[in-house]
């Protein structure tokens, strides 16, 4: 069934963690917003960026403009991801419209190093959480997917070209310093949304060798309670002994980072010599794996 056309989760939406992650997250890009970038001239990426200049250009209040300038995106959300992410997407656009018309915050502190790290801290934190609660709190986002099946791109160079437009507009209107300072809060908000949004359990593909594979399976399936996957391989070709070889096991196991120092470590005392190598992944799912992806 085409994503567009399926039926809207209301119990998805109205969940009490999913509310709950989404208001703390609109009151920390509130926060952000009120009391660091907005007094100071300070822009973060995408529309939240954009609005931040045409307000300072233009005076128009803020909380209309990242409304006015969101709500196109909700119908390729919709086509993209589903009308159950186009709700929650508007209701977040509703509550920081809300949020930065009604509610007064004074500016925190004028010290530019401080606004960058702290500002740039605190949206993308407040951003993670809207994304842990199944919206966006920015319609870029939603954009680069779009640009990305288009041409090719991935979501993060589409992202960082349209940023890179939006940061010269900031170097003409606000000053070349203030445009270098923005760029160092745009790097803080994407630093804490990706840790908040895949936190301590961003899950990682270890890759093992070894001549004591039987002890390694049982040692992480038992032991740990990871499922294992098994690719049939060749070990040898070292450069001094080329034509010596022998069938090995490549043992493939994805953890998170929590648990991957104590499986290496344990892998370690049953072979020292054992060759591992880690690959960082994306996105997983399925398997044994907890679905925690909300789209």
């Amino acid at each position: 069934m085409n994503i567009a056309h399926q039926s809207i989760d209301w119990k998805e939406i109205f969940h009490p963690k999913n509310i709950l992650l989404n208001l703390v997250g609109v009151a920390f890009i509130t926060l952000a917003l009120k009391g660091f970038m907005i007094p100071n001239k300070f822009l973060d990426g995408g529309i939240i960026g954009i609005s931040i200049l045409v307000h300072e250009i233009t005076q128009l209040p803020f909380g209309i403009l990242v409304l006015g300038f969101n709500l196109p995106f909700l119908y390729l959300g919709k086509m993209l991801l589903g009308k159950t992410f186009a709700i929650q997407s508007l209701m977040t656009f509703l509550l920081i419209a809300a949020g930065m018309t009604f509610i007064d915050i004074d500016a925190v502190t004028t010290d530019r190093l401080l606004i960058a790290l702290f500002g740039g801290c605190l949206i993308g934190i407040g951003m993670g959480l809207c994304i842990r609660s199944g919206s966006t709190a920015d319609g870029v986002e939603i954009l680069a997917m779009l640009t990305t099946r288009k041409i090719g791109l991935n979501v993060s160079e589409v992202i960082f070209a349209m940023n890179t437009l939006l940061f010269l507009a900031a170097a003409w209107s606000f000053g070349i310093a203030t445009a270098l300072y923005s760029i160092v809060t745009y790097f803080s908000a994407i630093k804490s949304l990706d840790y908040i949004a895949h936190g301590l359990e961003q899950y990682t593909s270890l890759n093992i060798i070894s001549s004591k594979s039987e002890e390694i399976k049982a040692l992480i399936v038992k032991k740990f309670g990871k499922g294992i996957t098994i690719i049939k391989g060749e070990r040898g070709y070292l450069p001094d002994n080329f034509d010596q070889k022998a069938d090995c096991d490549i043992i493939i196991t994805v953890v998170t980072r929590l648990e991957l120092l104590r499986i290496k470590d344990e892998i370690r005392k049953l072979d020292p010599t054992a060759f591992m190598f880690i690959q960082y992944i994306k996105e997983a799912s399925g398997g044994i794996l907890r679905n925690r992806q909300k789209h």
